[in-house]
């Protein structure tokens, strides 16, 4: 089974940040990395779902045009909402995913610190509505803890040849830190072509 609810709720009743991602210096590393890897400068519309408190969600609002941001714990969405209240673009709200999935489609999808609490069964799951919803030229980006934690069914290494074995997809970035494996990935178009590179798209190659 995925990890249960509970285990979340729990953490949230004893604290409103409990992996003080705000404060410690691993977070704040992490989430610069994720942000420089997404390859373009601006997407349309971006969906990260297990926003927790916010944190990412506020850097990856200076590059999008619209950004909803989700989690199933109520505090945490309430958080994340007061973070961003002076960016009106930002969306936060609660949803349980893979059951509750928004409408609509998006140039960019952010699983950053999620994937690891589905069983196999919800992962598919997950993994194919990230799909269904993605653009063709569109964008995931994908960050996951490498260590060990009873609650997690995976590591980030783990997660990394699933990833990279989705149908339509073109890896770009694949930086395997100590600590956390990052990728990121373009959807590749109907003809099964894939978008230029940042270089590319500059004229630089």
């Amino acid at each position: 089974m995925s990890t249960p609810p509970a285990y979340f709720d729990a953490l949230y009743a004893g604290a409103t940040d409990p992996w003080d991602l705000a404060g410690r210096w691993y977070e704040q590393r992490k989430y610069a990395l994720t942000v420089a890897s997404l390859p373009r400068w601006r997407y349309r519309a971006a969906f990260e779902p297990g926003c927790s408190v916010g944190v990412l969600t506020a850097r990856l609002a200076d590059r999008c045009d619209h950004l909803l941001a989700t989690d199933r714990v109520p505090s945490a969405v309430a958080t994340a909402a007061e973070r961003t209240r002076a960016l009106p673009h930002v969306e936060v709200r609660r949803l349980t995913i893979p059951d509750e999935w928004p409408d609509g489609t998006f140039d960019l999808v952010v699983l950053s610190e999620i994937l690891y609490y589905f069983d196999d069964s919800a992962l598919n799951d997950v993994l194919t509505r990230t799909l269904d919803s993605l653009e063709p030229g569109g964008t995931l980006v994908a960050v996951h803890w490498n260590h060990p934690v009873p609650e997690h069914r995976r590591t980030g290494g783990a997660l990394a040849p699933v990833l990279a074995a989705l149908p339509g997809l073109r890896l770009l970035t694949d930086l395997r830190d100590a600590d956390f494996t990052l990728q990121t990935f373009w959807r590749r178009h109907p003809d099964a072509s894939a978008p230029p590179s940042p270089a590319a798209q500059e004229g630089l190659v």
